[in-house]
């Protein structure tokens, strides 16, 4: 069985459940609170995964990652795919064309 290495990073159990509570992103979420069921010891990382519904390789190799390279090996970052449509920033720049209660033009 696979064991978490929290003391390594100077971590308690709390520790890993308050990251999970804590989090801004859910895959973060995610992650730690497999870890911290894993410290539970309750269940392994199969088990784990079959209840979260990923595969339990995933599960080893976000325990191998933490283990190698701590927690900030497990916050989820945005590392590619297509940019969003509209930005955010272009997004709160946009202004409405017509306000909402203007009529609308007839057809022709």
């Amino acid at each position: 069985m696979l064991l978490v290495e929290h003391a390594r990073w100077g971590q308690t159990p709390e520790d890993l459940r308050r990251l999970a509570v804590s989090a801004p992103h859910r895959r973060t979420r995610e992650r730690f609170l497999a870890l911290y069921d894993i410290v539970q010891g309750s269940r392994g990382a199969t088990c784990i995964a079959l209840r979260a519904g990923r595969h339990p390789q995933t599960v080893m190799g976000w325990l191998h990652t933490y283990n190698v390279h701590g927690p900030d090996a497990l916050v989820y970052r945005r590392t590619g795919g297509r940019p969003p449509f509209v930005p955010a920033s272009r997004l709160a720049l946009a202004k409405p064309s017509a306000p909402p209660s203007a009529p609308r033009p007839p057809r022709l």
